[in-house]
């Protein structure tokens, strides 16, 4: 399972490439495991409970939807990436769907 330095670690890779931190998906478990050190390491960024530990970034578009990344936290590196409209009223949808097909493919993994 990952840890605190590993998570800051990918933060600030990701932040060096110009993406923001806009949420985090902790299991119960990572949770209990950062216990108060989370806000030194999200700061003011929503954290939402899941089944897989992952973050969302986003950065400034270049043409057409925002990208959205959401990378796994995890032993294996793995992403997923959506150009999303953030004013569609299907925004929080999509989110959802790219998350199901995260744990989806954290699971077809880890049983292989």
């Amino acid at each position: 399972m990952i840890d605190a330095d590993a998570i800051l670690e990918v933060i600030s890779i990701y932040q060096k490439h110009g993406w923001i931190l806009r949420r985090v998906l902790l299991s119960s478990a990572l949770n209990e495991r950062l216990a108060n050190g989370k806000d030194a390491i999200f700061g003011d960024v929503p954290i939402i409970e899941s089944a897989v530990d992952a973050a969302w970034f986003s950065r400034p578009p270049k043409s057409g939807g925002v990208p959205w990344e959401l990378r796994y936290l995890g032993d294996l590196p793995f992403a997923l990436l959506e150009n999303i409209d953030e004013n569609d009223a299907e925004f929080e949808n999509s989110l959802k769907a790219v998350e199901a097909r995260l744990g989806e493919s954290v699971i077809a993994k880890e049983t292989a």
